[in-house]
């Protein structure tokens, strides 16, 4: 008996804790304009602007991290040119869902997995995925799970070789992303991608018009960052 009052106890106690934790999502509503201070990897967030959960053609990957964690917030400029990149997607990559990751706490400031995502300045996008010349689409849904999947040099899943990276739908994402950017007065400053799925990325015909531009790509990065990022591209925005 007294075990089960000890359970039920400690039961009482998480659903607490994690409705507390939610709470502010359920309730958060965006006005007026955001003030990034300081920089991605030391920094805070003042007004910052929560993400949807659900756009038409795209999602927050994880309901941990969304609701329990907090962490999909950003500066309201951003979260503009997150939201009109996903329309201009709607025409150029009209059969894909894509997934957007963590962004920033409500304040800003230090996360439990991150080192930068401070300021409301950062968003980490899900690569997407394809096996011949079709979405895939099942290790979409992994949640939090997601940033453990590794990839080859070439792009190809560790898990499943005939499933690899879609590098031209990606490169059709920044490009709407870097357009969406300079409209509400942004740019792109710095896109993290593995250093050795660069070169595959740029190989792709919208990827040349990413190179063309001049978009900025990380070109080294401590082994630990580098092994990170092949699942997902991080990319800090700045204003122009």
């Amino acid at each position: 008996m007294r075990k089960r009052k000890i359970v039920k106890g400690t039961l009482v106690l998480v659903f607490l804790v994690l409705t507390g934790s939610c709470m502010p999502q359920f309730f958060h509503r965006n006005k007026g304009k955001s003030i990034s201070h300081g920089s991605p990897g030391k920094g805070s967030l003042e007004n910052g602007y929560l993400i949807d959960y659900r756009l038409k053609n795209a999602k927050y990957f994880s309901l941990t991290s969304y609701y329990v964690l907090g962490n999909g917030y950003l500066n309201s400029k951003v979260y503009h040119t997150l939201k009109d990149a996903y329309a201009a997607c709607e025409e150029t990559c009209p059969e894909r869902k894509f997934y957007y990751m963590e962004c920033s706490s409500h304040n800003g400031g230090k996360q439990l997995i991150h080192r930068t995502h401070q300021n409301g300045m950062s968003v980490d996008f899900m690569v997407p995925l394809k096996k011949g010349n079709r979405p895939a689409t099942f290790y979409d849904h992994w949640g939090i799970w997601h940033y453990l999947l590794n990839f080859d040099s070439s792009g190809k899943l560790n898990l499943n070789s005939k499933v690899e990276i879609d590098f031209e739908t990606m490169a059709k994402h920044i490009l709407a992303l870097d357009n969406a950017a300079k409209k509400q007065g942004l740019k792109i400053k710095k896109v993290i991608l593995k250093i050795n799925l660069k070169d595959d990325f740029f190989r792709s015909p919208t990827g040349k018009e990413i190179k063309r531009r001049g978009i900025y790509f990380a070109q080294a990065l401590s082994p630990v960052v580098d092994k990170l990022h092949d699942d997902h591209y991080h990319i800090d925005f700045a204003l122009r």
